[in-house]
C-alpha cells in the first residue's frame, strides 16, 4: 500500500476543521445585535439576570427599597420629677414647673394660688421696657442699660421705682398678664411692683416667656437672659444652688424677698429658666424665722424635685 504524502490532509482532519469553523461562525451570530440567531437569555450590558423572589416571581434589583427613616431621638428628660413633697417648712409653700418645649406644666396642688412677688417681678419690669424701647425704634443710652444690669444683677429698689414709672407703673403688669398669658396673677393697682401677685405656676410661664423671646423682645432677649444668669450678691439663692456648679452657671434666675409686717410673714420667690425649662417656687412663713430660713427652703424644695441627686 503506498503511503500519504507529507502535503496531503486527510478527509476526517478536513471534516473537524469545518465543524470547528460553523461552530465559531454561530457562536458569533448569537451574540451579534438584531441577528436571528441573537440568544434572548443572553444578558444585556450592564444588567443580569432579575433574581427569583421565593413565590417564583422575578424581582429587580434596580428598584432599591427606600430606606427607612431613623426614629427620632427621645427627647431629654427634664431633670425634675412630678410628685408630691412633704417638707418640714412652717408655714406656706408651691412649685411649678413648665417644660419649654412641649408647654406640659406640673407642680404642686397649689401652684395656682398666688403670692406677692417682691423683686422677681423685676425680671419683667426691664424685658416691658426693652422691648417696648425697642418697639419704638430706639436704643437704650449705655447709662441705661447700666441701671438695668443693676436692677438684674443687684436688685436696686430706686432704679427699680424709676423705671417703673418711666414705663406706666400698674400697667406694665397689665401688659404682663396679657403677654404672657398669665392666668392666676393680679395687678396690685397703687401698691408698687412688690405687690404684684403672681402664682407658681405663672412664674414659670414668665420665666418661658422670658427665654422664648417674646417680654424683651427679640432684640434684647439674649442680653437679658446673660444678666440674669449673672445675678449676684443678696439676690443669687434657690433653685439654681440645687444644681452642680458647672450646670448652675447657666441657669437664668430671679428672686425675691421681702418682710410684709402687715402680715407678719416673709415671702420669698424664686424664678429660675434652663435650656429646656421653667420654674417658679414661692414661700409665705412667720416673719420671726428671717430671710436665710426662705432661701435655703427654696433650694430644698427644688432638691426634692430633682430627678438625679446635685
Amino acid at each position: 500500500m503506498a503511503g500519504r504524502s507529507r502535503g496531503e490532509t486527510s478527509p476526517l482532519r478536513l471534516i473537524a476543521i469545518a465543524a470547528v469553523l460553523i461552530g465559531l461562525v454561530l457562536v458569533s451570530l448569537r451574540l451579534l445585535p438584531g441577528s436571528p440567531f441573537e440568544s434572548t437569555a443572553a444578558a444585556q450590558w450592564g444588567q443580569g439576570e432579575s433574581p427569583t423572589g421565593r413565590d417564583g416571581s422575578r424581582t429587580d434589583r434596580s428598584v432599591r427599597p427606600s430606606p427607612s427613616p431613623s426614629p427620632s431621638p427621645e427627647p431629654e428628660p427634664l431633670p425634675f420629677e412630678d410628685r408630691e413633697i412633704d417638707l418640714d417648712i412652717d408655714g406656706w409653700y408651691a412649685w411649678s414647673v413648665l417644660d419649654r418645649r412641649s408647654g406640659e406644666i406640673i407642680g404642686s396642688e397649689n401652684m395656682a394660688e398666688t403670692s406677692t412677688t417682691a423683686s422677681l417681678i423685676k425680671a419683667w419690669i426691664v424685658a416691658d421696657y426693652l422691648r417696648r424701647t425697642a418697639d419704638a425704634g430706639q436704643t437704650p443710652s449705655d447709662g441705661k442699660l447700666d441701671d438695668l444690669t443693676r436692677i438684674i444683677r443687684d436688685s436696686d429698689n430706686t432704679r427699680t421705682e424709676q423705671l417703673y414709672t418711666q414705663i406706666g407703673r400698674s400697667a406694665s403688669i397689665k401688659r404682663l398678664l396679657s403677654t404672657c398669658e398669665l392666668t392666676d396673677s393680679k395687678v396690685s393697682s397703687d401698691l408698687g411692683w412688690s405687690r404684684t401677685q403672681l402664682s407658681p405656676r405663672d412664674t414659670a410661664r414668665l420665666g418661658n416667656c422670658i427665654a422664648e423671646g417674646t417680654a424683651a423682645g427679640p432684640k434684647w432677649t439674649k442680653w437679658l437672659l446673660s444678666e440674669m444668669r449673672q445675678v449676684r450678691g443678696a439676690g443669687d439663692f434657690g433653685i439654681r444652688k440645687a444644681f452642680p456648679a458647672a450646670e448652675a452657671k447657666k441657669i437664668a434666675i430671679k428672686n425675691g424677698w421681702v418682710d410684709r409686717t402687715r402680715e407678719q410673714e416673709i415671702h420669698v420667690n424664686c424664678l429660675a429658666i434652663g435650656d429646656t425649662w421653667a420654674m417658679g417656687v414661692m414661700l409665705q412663713y412667720p416673719i420671726n424665722k428671717g430671710y436665710e430660713y426662705g432661701m435655703k427652703n427654696c433650694e430644698k424644695i427644688t432638691e426634692a424635685l430633682l430627678t438625679t441627686s446635685p
